[in-house]
Order: structure tokens, then sequence, then C-alpha cells
């Protein structure tokens, strides 16, 4: 098989063709402009990989509902030209292949379960924190929809106490993207947190935004995997930070194995690394195929 895969992140597009074994053949990145601009390299790209399906991954807020007028659309995002964004339609036009469409960190939450570190369980959060912070949700082994989609990166949190930023979040200040993205370090400190050493007080004030998230999601969704990704993750030194400060946080409430023996193995980077995503838009498009050929054969 020949599945196109599209990460259409808030900074740059990723491309690529992989197969139903989640192997990515070859692929393409680019800046994130203009919409025409950004989807005319898509399209260019695509135009002669003669794909099956195409899977999409990408910022949002998005909308996910079939029989809405604006399905395939990015919708209410602060991404200056890309609010009410046909995405799906204008690939559609040019490709009239099955198309799988989620957000990114959906998709990522995917292709950790089908190829990835939760491979094999049925139920992960993941996590990317990085220019933002996005949270998906895969439960009995199905992404999570409802009226929208999970939008976890901006679940308020207790505040740390010596902590007096006032968050960066354009409509909600200090929820967890507020505080815990990677330009709320930079805002903070007035560096970049990729500069900042690793003892430096940062990154506790970072864990502890962070743990407060897991803990909230930990009791709300009981996940069998947390999977943190993205640039600010980048940052190794902070998981054992936000292992320790989750397990501090629960206090002994969940009494499982996972988080009380081995936590190590439950809060985790993502299996499939920096394609996390990319491949997430491959499962996606996988997806999308399969079911074209059980309806057809129902049909038939």
């Amino acid at each position: 098989m020949r599945i196109g895969a599209i990460e259409a992140g808030g900074t740059k597009f990723v491309c690529g063709v992989g197969n139903e074994h989640g192997q990515i053949e070859d692929r393409i990145s680019f800046p994130t402009e203009h919409p025409e601009t950004t989807l005319a390299k898509v399209i260019d790209y695509f135009r002669d990989k003669d794909v099956e399906a195409m899977g999409v991954g990408s910022f949002g807020p998005i909308d996910l509902q079939p029989d809405s007028p604006t399905y395939g659309y990015i919708t209410t995002t602060p991404k200056p030209g890309w609010g009410n964004c046909n995405v799906i339609g204008t690939l559609k036009h040019e490709f009239p292949v099955p198309f799988g469409w989620d957000t990114d960190v959906n998709a990522a939450a995917l292709g950790e379960v089908t190829w990835g570190a939760a491979q094999g369980l049925d139920n992960c959060v993941y996590y990317t924190i990085g220019t933002g912070v996005g949270v998906g949700l895969v439960a009995g082994g199905q992404r999570v929809h409802g009226l929208l989609h999970p939008e976890g990166g901006h679940i308020r949190t207790r505040r740390h106490p010596d902590d007096h930023f006032a968050g960066l979040c354009p409509y909600h200040g200090d929820c967890l993207e507020g505080m815990a993205a990677g330009p709320a370090i930079e805002a903070r400190w007035q560096i970049p947190g990729s500069e900042l050493p690793a003892d430096h007080p940062a990154w506790e004030i970072e864990s502890f935004y962070i743990a407060e998230s897991i803990t909230t999601a930990i009791l709300l969704h009981s996940p069998q995997k947390i999977i943190l990704g993205g640039g600010v993750m980048q940052q190794d030194h902070l998981f054992p930070m936000i292992r320790e400060q989750v397990v501090r946080n629960l206090n002994g409430y969940v009494n499982a194995a996972p988080i009380t023996q081995h936590i190590d193995q439950y809060i985790v980077q993502p299996g499939l690394g920096q394609h996390a995503g990319l491949c997430g838009a491959l499962a996606l498009g996988l997806e999308a195929l399969q079911q074209h050929a059980a309806q057809a054969s129902h049909v038939s």
C-alpha cells in the first residue's frame, strides 16, 4: 500500500508516503506559510506519488463532524490566515481518495497505539509540549471525539507557589499551554528553554505544571500509558522530575503497579520518536482506506 501522510503543524508541515506497516518511505518538510502557499506545496509533493489514501493530522481547532458544512476545516485557530481554512476540501479536489482527518495529537496517539510506545494497548494519552500544548486521547482503541475534540492543553492547573508569571494563552492566560509551552518558558525567563541548563529553576516549575495536568488525566481518563512528545520534552531531565511529582500528587490513591512500581515505563517518550506525528497521519490514512474498503464490500 502507498499511503499519504500529512502532519500539519502551526510551525511546519511534514508530508510523507508510507505503507501499512508504519514505515515512512519518503518525506519532506517546509514552513507553515499562508494556506494557499502551503497547501500548494502539499499538492505539488503528492502529485506524482500515486497514493491510495491520505491522512491529515492538523493543528486546531478543527471540525471533525462529517455532516457539518465545515467538516475538514481548521476553524478558530489564532494562526494568522488559517481561520476557517478548508484543508480537506482543497486536498480532496486534487486527490479523490479516502481521507483520514484529526488533530495532530490524536493522530500521534493513534500512531503510538498502532506502532509505538502504546502498541498492544487500547487506551493512552499523548501530549505534545512545544510551541503550544496539545493532548490526544485513545480510549477503547478509538480516538476520542465529542462536541469537538480534546483540548487538554487549555486545562487550568494549580499554580506553582513560587511562580508569578501571568501566562501567555490569548484565550485563558494561565492554562497549561499559557504556563508550560515553549513560548511561556522563554517569556518567563527571557531565554529559550533550549538554552537553559538542566539545574535551572525553570524545570522544576515546568515539571510541576505538566505533572498537574497528567495527574488530572490519570484521575479522569485512567490511561494505560502516558506519552510526552514535542520540543520541550527533548529535555530528558524533565521526565524523572515529572514522574516524581505525579507520584507525589496522587499520594498513593491510585494503587496500580504501573504507577507505584514502574512509572518510568508508564510516563514515557514517544516510541516513534520525532516521527510520531507523521506516523499518526499515516495511521489515519490507513484507517480511512480500510473503512472505505469495508463500506465498498458491504454495498457489493
